[in-house]
């Protein structure tokens, strides 16, 4: 058995055509999504179309949410300029996906942690905003009840795995769409991959157990850089370009 794993789009329709095409290059005819699929200043309309159009399991990211929760002139930049784009049928795609998921009695999805689509699970943050890998016994932590062998996150945008101390896989498959981001929240931070690759992870079922392996997929990340820059976020447009912020 093997599955692909998508996440964090932030409608980056080119980015995401590329990855399902690298996709079904392989064979793989399974996929799931772990959310914040639209928010951003690119193609959050068609990228809505596009996943609609595939019918892949999915759930809610914390983005999504707020496309979801917040009145317009509450939400932030990349949120508002998706809103705009979107249609009522996009939010009522949106309104169908559940905040976690079960997936063939095997793969547990959640966005950022089991209970919250904003907390980070396998990486923490220094008090000056550095962020670096958590320690075991909390990444443990946030797994406890999960008796599933593959526990699935996103979130972060940073690809990782770690096998927990009872054998389960958790995957982060990295961003699709969206190589790296600042906030403030806890404390000023910033994540950036260092590639303006499109990234995704394949889980599969071997003689030894569930293994996975992480794809970076080259597409036209410049003409989404570009795209970025004439709606006034030169932070996006310099992350969709080389990997790294501003």
């Amino acid at each position: 058995m093997k599955i692909a794993i998508i996440s964090d789009i932030h409608g980056n329709d080119l980015a995401l055509e590329a990855v399902l095409a690298d996709i079904g290059a392989q064979g793989i005819g399974e996929i799931v999504n772990l959310g914040d699929h639209l928010s951003g200043p690119l193609n959050a309309a068609r990228t809505a179309d596009i996943l609609i159009g595939r019918k892949m399991p999915a759930i809610r990211g914390n983005h999504d949410r707020c496309l979801l929760a917040l009145d317009p002139s509450e939400m932030g930049l990349s949120d508002h300029a998706a809103y705009c784009e979107l249609e009522p049928r996009h939010h009522d795609w949106l309104a169908t996906l559940p905040e976690t998921l079960v997936y063939r009695d095997t793969f547990f999805l959640c966005h950022g942690t089991p209970t919250s689509d904003e907390t980070y699970w396998m990486e923490a943050l220094t008090a000056d905003g550095v962020v670096h890998m958590a320690v075991r016994k909390a990444i443990e932590s946030f797994a406890e009840g999960i008796d599933y062998p593959v526990i699935l996150c996103g979130h972060t945008h940073i690809p990782r795995a770690v096998r927990l101390a009872d054998g389960r896989l958790l995957v982060n498959p990295g961003s699709v769409g969206c190589p790296g981001y600042d906030d403030d929240q806890p404390v000023a931070h910033r994540v950036e991959t260092g590639s303006p690759d499109a990234r995704y992870a394949v889980v599969e079922h071997a003689a030894g157990g569930w293994t996975v392996s992480f794809r970076c997929v080259p597409y036209d990340h410049m003409a989404m850089s570009r795209l970025a820059a004439d709606r006034n976020r030169p932070e996006w447009a310099s992350t969709l370009a080389t990997g790294f912020l501003v």
